[in-house]
């Protein structure tokens, strides 16, 4: 399977899915903010389109695009793109075969370390996470009213080769924050990868997907592993009433949910090649061994 796949916005995770693609043999294109970001976009062999406040897109840049990814946080009043392009998107929506839209599994809000899913009632307490339920919903109502072929993803905290808790701790920048009854879910870049290709290959318009691992596990412990992996020591632990935080950091703290991926699984079989951080890190470490040799 192959098409034209257009991104609005061109961080980590339509990088390397447009890394996947390419290799597949799709058409690129996609949008940066400045004129260094179409730089980044050449090099990746993405046509490029100037997009921001004071550049709307060019008439006719969704022309023959099959596959749209948005990846562009909201604003306060809810998507950028569709603020900005709705009726270019509209009048796409009779080509368009597939459309995804990256949220976060911060809609849940906080249930004490409880486990949510797909059915779960939205009750953001961050602005964040109110702003990303917005655009999910303008999303979802211009499906219900074009047919566009909408897909929700609800992303929680991502790290691969770009981020991880082996970098932070060969930087020295781990935090060892402990609070207890805290956790989190996560997901490896190439799982959430594998994810998208899922969709893409089997649309299901309409529907909403968390897309994480099988393990949540409390934040201190993944880092105390990825010192461990690298036999680095540890910084010393801190209470999270003593941590000198800043707001965005103390705001995640703010949630602890468990989410599952059971949906994700039935749907569309995907399965993560890294069922917990454990299984992550230790192939990223792998990976940067193999770095380290071919230098």
């Amino acid at each position: 399977m192959s098409g034209h796949m257009f991104f609005f916005g061109f961080g980590n995770v339509a990088r390397a899915l447009a890394r996947r693609l390419r290799a597949d043999g799709w058409r690129l294109s996609g949008t940066a903010r400045e004129a260094v970001g179409l730089d980044r976009l050449a090099v990746e062999a993405v046509r490029g389109h100037l997009f921001n406040e004071a550049r709307p897109l060019p008439p006719h840049a969704l022309a023959g695009v099959s596959h749209l990814l948005i990846s562009i946080p909201p604003g306060d009043g809810g998507d950028v793109a569709l603020e900005a392009a709705g009726d270019m998107i509209r009048e796409a929506a009779a080509h368009l075969r597939w459309v995804g839209y990256l949220s976060t599994v911060g809609v849940y809000g906080d249930h004490g370390g409880a486990w949510v899913d797909e059915t779960t009632p939205p009750a953001p307490v961050s602005e964040r996470g109110r702003r990303r339920l917005m655009a999910e919903r303008q999303w979802l109502a211009l499906h219900e009213e074009t047919g566009l072929p909408v897909h929700i993803f609800r992303l929680p905290g991502i790290y691969g080769p770009h981020s991880s808790p082996l970098k932070k701790a060969l930087a020295g920048q781990s935090r060892i924050v402990v609070k207890e009854g805290q956790v989190f879910s996560r997901i490896h870049l190439d799982d959430l990868v594998a994810a998208l290709a899922a969709s893409i290959a089997q649309p299901t318009p309409g529907e909403i997907y968390n897309v994480t691992d099988d393990a949540p596990a409390p934040p201190h412990e993944v880092a105390l592993f990825a010192h461990e992996l690298l036999g680095l020591a540890p910084p010393p632990r801190v209470a999270f009433a003593e941590a000198e935080l800043s707001d965005m950091a103390r705001s995640f703290y703010g949630e602890s949910k468990r989410v599952s991926n059971a949906k994700l699984k039935e749907r569309l079989g995907w399965r993560p090649a890294y069922p917990d951080y454990k299984a992550g890190l230790r192939a990223l470490k792998r990976t940067l061994e193999e770095a380290e040799d071919d230098e």
